[in-house]
């Protein structure tokens, strides 16, 4: 995918490496929620299952708090604060894989900001944050066996950019559009949050069984998928040939039956969190093919 080189005043931070393990006191996302769902799945699923919540977290993370539909409040996008990224320039030309993943965030959020004007809503910029190994996130400790994730309490992206070697050599996924793909879908989240569906989701949860919580979890990580397909629809002259099915090969490489498949031998879908391989396809295609935020609603009917 072509993109051009990212604004500089996009809100980019580098935590490098800080040490240290999981923040068993975070809350909301990263290591905090991966822990507290650890003995969990240990007593129901035993150690099989113990390692599909890895292999998921390992993958497009962070979906718990995000989502809404394109709509009601009829504000303007909030003014850009220049220079939020102090140093943006330096961190994102710091190596390749960064330099990537900093055009793919500039151009959601140029993306999603015009898409936000154009509905006379809110448009609030996040954050990209680097991390190596260990990083500390509002929601607990970031660590690069969590994959790339969201928090919402720091509207920010956290992203060990390890991940897109393992996303290449482990799942097989390779070529820009796929590494495009984890920055959109976790873009994605943000909009969610901006919204107020990820709120809505974490209320549903809260009052249901942990089968409808992974349900309304699984309908937030496919409307996050849809969404990535919106922005690289609004980009589709940037596309290249085989960037579709790059994308669609990422897609099926992490969807729930895949990897359990894979880990375990065996799938259990009441315990998807993100959707089976045929799913995240189909969602992420109809972002692509619609380029609208209204098609991507994953909480009426059938997904």
């Amino acid at each position: 995918m072509r993109l051009d080189d990212f604004d500089p005043n996009i809100n980019v931070e580098d935590q490098g490496n800080r040490g240290g393990g999981f923040n068993l006191g975070g809350g909301g996302g990263g290591g905090g929620m991966l822990l507290g769902f650890l003995p969990l799945v240990f007593s129901k699923f035993g150690c099989g299952g113990v390692v599909v919540l890895l292999i998921v977290f390992a993958v497009f993370g962070g979906g718990l708090g995000s989502l809404g539909q394109l709509g009601a409040p009829t504000q303007q996008s909030a003014p850009r604060t220049q220079g939020a990224g102090t140093g943006a320039a330096s961190i994102c030309a710091s190596d390749p894989a960064k330099r990537a993943a900093c055009n793919a965030f500039s151009s959601a959020d140029k993306t999603w900001e015009a898409i936000f004007a154009k509905s006379g809503q809110r448009f609030e910029q996040p954050k990209l944050v680097f991390f190596d190994s260990n990083g500390q996130s509002g929601c607990g400790a970031a660590q690069s066996a969590m994959g790339p994730f969201y928090c919402p309490s720091d509207r920010g992206i956290f992203l060990d950019t390890s991940f897109f070697d393992e996303l290449a050599n482990r799942f097989g996924a390779k070529g820009d559009f796929a590494q495009d793909y984890v920055i959109a879908h976790e873009f994605g989240h943000h909009i969610q949050n901006l919204l107020g569906t990820s709120a809505q989701v974490q209320q549903a949860q809260a009052r249901g069984s942990r089968t409808e919580g992974n349900a309304a979890s699984v309908r937030l990580e496919l409307q996050a998928d849809c969404y990535a397909g919106v922005w690289a629809a609004q980009n589709r002259d940037r596309m290249e040939p085989g960037d579709l099915q790059e994308g669609m090969t990422a897609a099926q490489a992490i969807g729930d039956d895949t990897l359990q498949q894979q880990s375990q031998g065996r799938v259990v879908p009441d315990s998807f969190t993100h959707g089976s391989s045929a799913q995240r396809q189909s969602w992420l295609k109809r972002g692509l093919d619609s380029g609208d935020p209204a098609q991507c609603d994953t909480f009426s009917g059938a997904i």
